[in-house]
């Protein structure tokens, strides 16, 4: 690689740290240590390392620590604020979460959605992901300052999910989200470059050149099977390095019959 390529990919990289960087996750007023710890477990293992914790009702302690089963680093570099306002300040897009019925008409999202405006917005501006209190959630006033209201549809019959379930399940999306936003990315940098008919055909004489010498076909009548391979060959449109392959393989074939020849002379 050359210089300019691996700087553009160190670029990349970090553009990607930081737009996952950019993603808050935020808990209101949390009263079980071990919550704060599995949320953690939960963020990291999607690369979420972007913790606030809202007024916590107790502190982090040990038992939170032992619960992020090797994130305890997300758990140190939280950042711990008085009020939902400090911890939403630089925000451009806040989504709250929210598992009740309400009387409010906000604009509602699912996980897979969550994910994708979390993404595409994260790109250039912070964003914050808002989980409530673990027994009542977050409250009317705290849900106006959200712009989406987000629901999990979970089965309508048994539909408790713990503080940590909902985070895993929400990060799980927003890395999917993420990974889909790399690939479409990663296609758009690769142009793929195509041979020019004239390669192609001169591949196809070659093509015909070794099966012929091996037998597999008769020069005189290579009929059905060399159209046959031109319709495969067509279909899978080789790209100009694939097809240099393919001519190298050939090539090797023939000289291998070359010196197959020469031995049986002998």
């Amino acid at each position: 690689m050359t210089n300019a390529v691996l700087r553009y990919s160190a670029l990349i990289l970090k553009l990607k740290a930081v737009m996952l960087e950019n993603i808050r996750i935020i808990l209101v007023e949390t009263s079980h240590t071990g919550n704060m710890g599995s949320t953690a477990r939960a963020m990291k293992t999607m690369g979420l390392t972007n913790l606030y914790l809202v007024n916590p009702l107790v502190q982090p302690d040990s038992h939170a620590i032992a619960l992020s089963a090797g994130a305890s680093d997300v758990i140190g570099n939280a950042t711990i604020v008085d009020s939902l306002d400090e911890a939403l300040t630089g925000c451009e897009l806040v989504i709250g979460t929210s598992a009740r019925s309400r009387t409010l008409s906000w604009p509602m999202v699912e996980p897979r959605e969550c994910g994708e405006h979390c993404v595409k917005t994260a790109k250039n501006s912070s964003v914050a992901i808002v989980f409530g209190r673990e027994r009542v959630g977050l409250t009317n006033e705290e849900l106006q300052k959200c712009n989406y209201h987000l629901y999990i549809p979970t089965n309508p019959e048994y539909g408790s999910l713990n503080l940590a379930m909902a985070v895993q399940l929400v990060s799980y999306e927003i890395r999917m989200a993420h990974l889909i936003t790399e690939e479409k990315a990663n296609a758009a940098d690769h142009e793929a470059e195509y041979p020019p008919s004239e390669d192609m055909e001169r591949f196809y004489q070659h093509l015909e050149q070794v099966l012929s010498h091996s037998g597999f076909i008769r020069k005189a009548h290579p009929g059905q099977i060399m159209n046959k391979l031109r319709r495969l060959y067509t279909r899978a449109r080789p790209e100009i390095q694939e097809l240099n392959i393919l001519r190298g393989i050939l090539t090797s074939v023939e000289k291998w019959a070359g010196k197959s020849s020469e031995s049986g002379r002998k």
